[in-house]
């Protein structure tokens, strides 16, 4: 028996997602192909040209370095997208701060020279090719069955473009904030879509694992559908805000549920 809509859903036609940490497990795949990348690197013919100190600390680096790296490649992410003001900081796509911070990263861990610019081009565009989360492709498919699906991520156009056909996800549309020269959880990027689509925002909801872009998505009109995913929520459950997004949070799908092909239950859409 399908479930009733609920009611804050009523007027919604369109989902808007998140792409990093909510609809793709970036986590994985940039730890395997950063363990890769070095192994390859150990392994090909110019290791040996490379300086004795620099050979050293790429054998020295063991699989919970390269977890840590991946790790604070990604919390770079989150500071220059959070620090960015449209009109004031200069502007930068995803593709081209994952490259700086990539050089930046490699410095900090005293491995710059390790690998040549085109492998390092190369190397950081690991994000493009990102793999979904079990449920992601056949939800947002079935979800799309009723609803308008559309990314609404802070990477670039030809980075969702490639997420979304190498994921095989479905997505109806591809919004990037990029479109609007701002970076989420700025206002823009929200009224944003929601003009691109056609819809006023409360004929939105946004899809996300991080607590504070729904919360600037409900700020500016949109409902929101909160999809847990391991290890992405910044807030912790003992605090007040977690506490209270409790209360305004319209659809809330746990860990151990089955992520989007859960939400698609939940809001009527048969099998």
């Amino acid at each position: 028996m399908t479930a009733p809509i609920p009611e804050a859903f009523r007027n919604v036609k369109a989902l808007t997602f998140d792409c990093f940490g909510t609809v793709v497990d970036y986590r994985s795949t940039v730890h395997q192909e950063l363990v890769k990348r070095a192994l390859e690197k150990k392994e090909s013919p110019t290791f040996s040209s490379l300086p004795e100190s620099l050979r050293t600390r790429l054998e020295a680096m063991t699989d919970d370095d390269w977890a840590k790296f991946g790790e604070e490649w990604r919390n770079s992410y989150g500071e220059f997208t959070q620090s960015f003001v449209p009109g004031k900081t200069p502007w930068k796509d995803i593709d081209t701060h994952h490259y700086d911070s990539l050089l930046e990263l490699l410095r900090k861990w005293g491995l710059t020279g390790i690998y040549t610019d085109d492998e390092l081009r190369s190397l950081s565009l690991v994000w493009h090719n990102l793999k979904p989360w079990d449920d992601s492709a056949a939800g947002i498919r079935r979800l799309g069955t009723r609803f308008v699906t559309s990314t609404l991520s802070n990477g670039n156009q030809s980075l969702l473009q490639d997420l979304n056909a190498n994921g095989n996800l479905g997505f109806r549309k591809i919004i990037s904030t990029a479109d609007f020269g701002a970076y989420k959880p700025h206002p823009s990027t929200y009224l944003g879509a929601a003009a691109a689509l056609g819809f006023r925002p409360e004929e939105l909801a946004m899809v996300a694992a991080h607590l504070g872009d729904l919360a600037a998505a409900r700020s500016n009109g949109l409902r929101t559908i909160y999809v847990e995913r391991p290890r992405e929520e910044a807030w912790g459950p003992e605090q007040e805000r977690y506490k209270e997004a409790r209360k305004w949070v319209d659809l809330w799908i746990t860990e151990s549920e089955d992520g989007f092909l859960e939400a698609a239950k939940r809001l009527g859409i048969p099998e």
